[in-house]
């Protein structure tokens, strides 16, 4: 006969969770599958579980915008002034690092943060999961920004330019001579690595503070119910929200960079030192 803990853990813990050894609570996907049993449905729940959740988000973020803007008035009400408070202070925050020239990108990143802000919380919700504490889900926001970063690149650079800094902008002997070297390590530094860092940072963290919740969500329901996870909800919540910050950051200075400056070279990529004499001129 099964020990009481060894009920609730397997109760409380998905298949999926057992599949990869790692505990995590039960949603409400993973309980209909669980009581659907083998079969068609149950694995399309399976393998769409996250796709499923991402989903679910969006439209939750698509009704309350259009619900905080469907009646705007020049004295706005509660729910209009919140809306408006949280679209200013993006516009200023990602504004203020892009400058005039990155206003088309502020709708991406405002809406980026956005995104990943609730996917990482939405985990916090009794039944549901957090999607960003799948590999594919992050690697998914990073492919979106390397896509976003290397298009505003060669639409700014045009091809030949941002083929010339991939270079290293050989201009002499030497710098014809380095181009073997220079190239691969521009493309790895500056084209393949950073989807890679950011969807690795962000699916570590998140999976991290789920896997911990899960365990401790686990030990109370085998405890008398003792919510032992009660402590670490508030800590996800920040966590959850600077790692959402730091994401839609970066991603904002990898369009920054790749911005043609005034500043050095007429058509090269500022670094982060530019960055810097960016904020300090503004």
């Amino acid at each position: 006969m099964a020990e009481p803990h060894e009920v609730v853990t397997h109760g409380a813990a998905s298949h999926a969770a057992a599949e990869s050894g790692s505990p995590e609570a039960a949603n409400v996907v993973s309980l209909i599958r669980e009581a659907l049993g083998e079969g068609p449905v149950a694995d399309f729940l399976h393998h769409y579980e996250n796709v499923i959740f991402s989903a679910l988000i969006i439209l939750i973020l698509v009704f309350l915008a259009r619900f905080a803007a469907r009646r705007r008035e020049l004295i706005p009400g509660k729910v209009q002034n919140l809306g408006e408070m949280i679209v200013e202070g993006l516009s200023n925050f990602y504004g203020g690092i892009l400058g005039p020239q990155g206003k088309a990108y502020i709708p991406f990143l405002g809406t980026l943060f956005l995104y990943i802000f609730s996917l990482n919380l939405f985990g916090l919700i009794p039944g549901m999961k957090s999607p960003t504490s799948s590999i594919n889900t992050t690697l998914a926001l990073g492919l979106t920004v390397f896509v976003v970063v290397q298009y505003t690149g060669i639409r700014k650079l045009g091809l030949m330019g941002y083929l010339d800094h991939l270079m290293g902008r050989p201009r002499d002997v030497i710098g014809y001579f380095m181009i073997p070297m220079m190239l691969p390590l521009n493309l790895i530094l500056e084209v393949f690595l950073p989807p890679v860092s950011l969807s690795l940072r962000l699916f570590g963290n998140v999976f991290g503070e789920d896997t911990l919740i899960s365990a401790f969500v686990i030990i109370g329901a085998a405890t008398f119910f003792i919510p032992f996870q009660l402590p670490f909800l508030f800590l996800s919540l920040l966590l959850g929200t600077i790692q959402a910050l730091i994401f839609s950051l970066l991603a904002t200075i990898y369009i920054f960079m790749v911005f043609p400056h005034e500043e050095g070279h007429e058509h090269g990529l500022v670094t982060t030192d530019q960055i810097g004499e960016h904020h300090h001129k503004k």
